[in-house]
């Protein structure tokens, strides 16, 4: 899969979003690196920032929280086609719950577990 056609997958995923749980989304960017730096060879996506729920009333005046989602160990997982989207989506869904601060019990509920 080629890195654009990755990237739309990827926004794809982000699309499929429930427009109440987008509205909770702030103050976040989404990016996609080739791979994952160091020795995390397997790490498909990683979220890095403070999530919604940890915030409080004086959290302001910081730089945009970040979803990295990871191409390669995407693609060295062996999946392809519609297999292969659906973990890329689950990567992202699954990052996104950690911005918001989603246990478990919720990530059941929305099915992104």
């Amino acid at each position: 899969m080629s890195r654009a056609e990755f990237e739309s997958v990827v926004d794809a995923a982000l699309d499929e979003i429930p427009e109440d749980i987008l509205d909770q989304i702030e103050n976040l960017a989404v990016v996609v690196e080739e791979r994952p730096p160091g020795n995390e060879t397997g790490l498909l996506g990683l979220y890095e920032g403070v999530s919604l729920a940890e915030r409080g009333i004086d959290y302001s005046g910081y730089l945009p929280d970040k979803i990295t989602i990871f191409r390669r160990p995407h693609l060295e997982l062996g999946l392809s086609g519609s297999d292969l989207r659906a973990e890329i989506r689950m990567t992202v869904l699954h990052e996104i719950a950690h911005h918001l601060g989603f246990d478990e019990r919720r990530l059941h509920e929305l099915g992104w577990d």
